[in-house]
This record gives structure tokens, sequence and C-alpha cells, in this order.
């Protein structure tokens, strides 16, 4: 391990005050926050001046790149973040705009006195408001959030253009990726870099208040887990702060191995945000990969996923056992720590008389049975939102808090000793109400299309309908047909014709360029060959799907355990071999194929 030099805590205040917080952290010093933009058009302005220059390199897909042997966990601004929230502001975005921290309205005033005094930028604006009126969504946080989308993307100013292709965009940013062009007139016009220039020092100050909430907010969810704050890995936990926006809403993401929250501070008191909001994703940033890790165990809980169809959930929830589990688990910590709004009495430090500690004694055991009947009745409202293993894992957290040990060691009991039946059971019982919770993750609904909606069709059950989709697709020249006979490829799985499914995944093996499309192909094939027998065979594809690198965890697990033991679907292995038939049913009843060769989790 490598530990960070003295300039660096001097650049990086928020790793020394974690590390001279607790000494239980003291061995895992790689945190770090920086008080930084993405911008690199004025260095000397820049926070972290004193660090080297690097070299001019290609602009990578990702808002900031972390310091060598430096943090996962940062807090940062960013210019093009500050761009793009300047043009809606602009352009009649005044969401909680009383709330919001002084900076934003100063900038307002001084952007109006721009445009004033001058028609270029009265052109440029009226250009730009029309762009963004034209392409306004129904609902106010999708709206927002195609831009804070597509400015995570973007390369510093002036050039402000995506730093990926567009295909490699998030799908809601493609929606208003053509704003660029008028942004970067109007932000000329306006002078909008000597604005941010000038404003510099509200900014940091504002970083600096959100620093210390931020730094014990992690601080105690990781003591609470037993859990180390790790250097950087290749994942990463991003704060982003931005005033121009609305401090009433906390927008967040997660882009492959990157965990990101826009936030905006409060005017009063000055630098408040959502705390509680950041927290949640960053328990997903800590809680996914140790479920992740445990996707091999997952196959068993897929009943519980028949228990939810009619809970307020999301699709995702409804059809994924991981994200579901995730869920529960990350809302049980939530409502072990949650404030329950009680004064837990103190514990008297001079005692003189027995009564007193009989008292104080007394007062405790009310406050806990208080404080048990407000965690409870939290507990209970998500299930009944649909989180159906929240008391369960609740339960279960509250028994690794007594034995004070870490969520990792803890994980493979929580998920290996479940009771799957029983919670099945217990889920159904459960009278879902109307509405779910309110998601800081929620992703825009979209309407599918294509070979997503071919996707869905397989899920439901509809393969005539998923046939007839990425039969249509093959049709067209230009049509994707890699992912085509990918779709064909698992409808002849579950319309029991093994040797059709063979020759459509070595089509997309020839054909597809998506890491994930191919590792999948390879794994599903190498499944194939264990239930034909063919163990060598089988292993060659497990090892193929792990030397395409696709970066989701379940990809590694099932290529694995594929080379740690043969796959057997259900009633399957002797029947073919007995049958010795190429297209001989791997399943009679089809439903071996279907939870078998279900579609994996999504990009």
């Amino acid at each position: 391990m490598s530990f960070p030099t003295k300039s660096f805590f001097r650049r990086h205040p928020l790793l020394l005050s974690l590390c001279l917080a607790s000494s239980f952290l003291l061995p895992y010093c790689g945190l770090n926050a920086q008080s930084s933009s993405s911008s690199s058009s004025n260095p000397d302005n820049a926070p972290d001046a004193t660090a080297p220059k690097e070299p001019p390199t290609k602009v990578a897909p990702r808002i900031a790149q972390p310091e060598a042997g430096g943090s996962a966990i940062t807090l940062e601004t960013s210019e093009p973040l500050f761009y793009l929230a300047v043009a809606l502001n602009v352009c009649g975005y005044d969401t909680d705009l009383a709330n919001s921290a002084p900076v934003r309205l100063k900038i307002r005033d001084e952007i109006n006195a721009e445009v004033a005094d001058s028609a270029e930028a009265r052109t440029s604006r009226d250009a730009l408001c029309g762009y963004v009126r034209e392409h306004t969504l129904d609902d106010a946080s999708l709206n927002l959030a195609q831009y804070i989308s597509l400015a995570l993307y973007l390369s510093p100013p002036p050039e402000l253009t995506p730093t990926v292709g567009e295909t490699e965009l998030p799908p809601d940013s493609t929606q208003v990726v053509n704003i660029l062009p008028l942004l970067r007139t109007f932000a000329e016009d306006v002078h909008l870099n000597a604005l941010w220039i000038e404003h510099r020092s509200e900014y940091e100050d504002l970083l600096k208040r959100v620093h210390d909430p931020l730094t014990k907010t992690i601080l105690a969810s990781n003591i609470y887990l037993h859990l180390p704050v790790s250097s950087y890995d290749g994942r990463r936990f991003l704060v982003l702060l931005e005033p121009m926006l609305a401090p009433s809403t906390t927008n967040a993401r997660i882009y492959s191995n990157d965990y990101i929250v826009v936030t905006s501070p409060a005017g009063q008191p000055l630098g408040a945000v959502h705390m509680d909001d950041i927290r949640h994703i960053y328990l997903h940033y800590e809680v996914e990969p140790l479920v992740y890790s445990r996707a091999t165990a997952m196959e068993r809980l897929q009943p519980l996923l028949k228990a939810v169809q009619d809970a307020p959930l999301d699709y995702t929830y409804k059809t994924e056992i991981v994200p579901l589990i995730t869920e529960c688990l990350i809302k049980a910590i939530e409502d072990r720590t949650m404030d329950v709004g009680l004064v837990k009495p103190a514990k008297p430090t001079a005692v003189k008389q027995r009564a007193e500690i009989e008292q104080y004694n007394a007062e405790l055991s009310t406050y806990e049975h208080d404080a048990e009947t407000v965690r409870r009745k939290a507990v209970d409202l998500a299930m009944r939102q649909g989180w159906v293993l929240t008391e369960y894992f609740y339960n279960q957290v509250g028994q690794m808090e007594k034995d004070s040990v870490s969520l990792k060691e803890y994980m493979g009991e929580m998920v290996y000793g479940m009771d799957v039946e029983r919670e099945s059971h217990h889920a159904r019982q459960i009278a879902f109400l109307p509405s779910g919770s309110r998601d800081v993750l929620r992703r825009a609904p979209q309407q599918l299309t294509g070979l997503q909606l071919a996707e869905e069709k397989i899920y439901k059950g509809d393969l005539t309908g998923a046939s007839d989709i990425a039969t249509k697709v093959l049709a067209d020249p230009n049509g994707d047909h890699a992912q085509a006979h990918y779709v064909l490829a698992r409808v002849n799985l579950m319309q029991r014709q093994p040797g059709a499914a063979f020759a459509d995944f070595q089509e997309v093996l020839d054909s597809s360029k998506d890491p994930r499309t191919l590792a999948w192909a390879h794994i599903y094939l190498g499944r194939l060959y264990d239930v034909k027998d063919d163990r060598r065979k089988a292993v060659s594809e497990y090892q193929a799907a792990l030397t395409v690198r696709d970066a989701q965890p379940d990809t590694k697990a099932a290529a694995e355990k594929g080379i740690k033991e043969p796959f057997v679907a259900p009633k399957v292995a002797q029947q073919a071999k007995d049958e010795d038939d190429d297209d001989a049913p791997l399943d009679p009843s089809g439903k071996a194929e279907k939870d078998a060769y279900r579609p994996p989790p999504p990009h």
C-alpha cells in the first residue's frame, strides 16, 4: 500500500479529516476531496494549482480523473455543468430560487445585465432558449436530468464537446446534445468563463461548508458497516456541487463504475444539502459490489420476483433479483441508522445513589423501545412500497451489529442463509401501496422500441413477438444484426431448439462488438455444451467469456462458476444425452430454459 505525501494532505483536507477522526481508518487513508473543477481553462485559479501539470492527453469519458494513488471519493465542481445550469436559468429555470445560495441570484443578475447591453447576447440567448423550450419534458426532474447527463460527458470549455461517441452517451442526453453549438455561442457572448472565474471563491466556500458534513456521513457509514475507506481501484463515488440548480433536488446516477451525485447547496442554512440522499447513493457504492460478489447464489432467490409483480416498483426491480436485494438491504441499513427524532438519555457521569442508575436504565429502556417502534414503522412502510426483503435484512443487520462484524463478512450468511420459501410467502401477504418511494436514482422511463422491446417480450414470455421483431431487424440492411441474432438465440432456447440457438450464438460471436453481448453469448454456449456433456468445449467458452472483459460483476461470476462446475438445467442433461439429438428439447415444460437462459442484467 502506498501512502499519501504531506503535499497531498495539504491539497486534500478531506483525507486528513477522515484519518484524524478515527484510528480505525488510519490503515486506509486513501480518501480525499477535491475542491476543483473539471475545467483546465484557468489553471492559475484552480485550487489544486500546486499539483504537477499533466501533459495533454485524450479526454476520457469521465468528468474528472482521480489522482494516482488517491481517493475513490471526491467532492468537486464542474465547469461544463455550470455552463448548462446557467443556460437553464437564463431560459426560465427558476425552481427553488428563493432557497438557493446567494451566488445563484448574483450570476443570474450579472448575465441579465450582459444580455441587456449586447444585441449579440440577446440573439444567442433567444436561440438557446428556443432550443430549451422545444426539448422540454413534462416531468421536471427528467427534464433537468437530461442536461446533467450531458454535462457529465463534456470536455471543458471553450470546446464543450462530448468526450465519447454519441452512441456511448447516456440515452437521455442524446435528446439535447445539439444544444452545444448554441451554448458555446451564448457563453462567448456573455463572457461566461469570466463569470466562472469571478465566482470561484463563492463556489469554494460552499464546497468547504459541505466538506465536513460529507466527511462525517462517509465516516459514520463505514464505521457502522465496519468497512475501510479504500483508495481508488477503478470505482469511485463523486459528489458534484452546482449552486445554479435547485437545492430541493438531488440528481444521482450510476455509470458503470462511477457513482455520481449532483446536488445544490441551500441558502438557509448556507451550504446545506440533502445528505440523506447522498448517503443513499454512497451505500449503493459500498453495498452493490458485496451483493454482486454473491451473484452465483441469486438464482435460488428468483421466486421472490414473482411476489413483487404487483408492487409499485420500477421494471428493473421486478425483473432482476440483484437490484431488488441491493435496494432492500440499503433500506434496512438506513432504517437501522435513522434519526428517530427522540432524545437519547445521557448516562450520568457521577452517580452518588443507586436510584439514579435505576432511573437512567428505565429511561434508556423506554427510549430504546420507542426508537425501535419508529424504526419498525419505517420498515413496514418500505415493505408496503415493494421492498419485500427490508424486514429480513433489518433483522440480519441488527444481528450483524450485535456480533460487531463487517457487512462484508456477514453478507454470505445473509444471502445463503435466507429461507426463500418463507420470505416469498411473507411477501405475498403484503398489501402494497398504490405508489412507491421517491427514488434518488430514478431513471427516465423510456418507450421501448426495436430490440429493447424484444428483450422485454422475452422476459414476459412473448417469444413469438420477440422473434418477429428480431426477424424484421435482420431484414433491415442497417439493423443491428448481431443483437437480433442474440435475441433469436435465446428464443430458440426457450422454444427447445438448441441446434438453431447454436447457429445464432455463433453469428453473434462473428459480428457483435458489444462486450456484454459477446461475453454472455460465450456463457450461453458454455451452458449448452455442458448440457450436451462436452465439458472441454464448455470450459473453453466460459474462459472466452472472461477474456471479453465485460465490466459487470455478474458476467465474471457466471463464467467462473461455469469453469468450476458443469452447468445442469433441471431435468435436462440425462434426457438430452439419451436422445442424442441436437434439436432435442432441453426441458419439456420450457421452464428450465426460461430460468437458466433469462437475459442477464442490462448495461
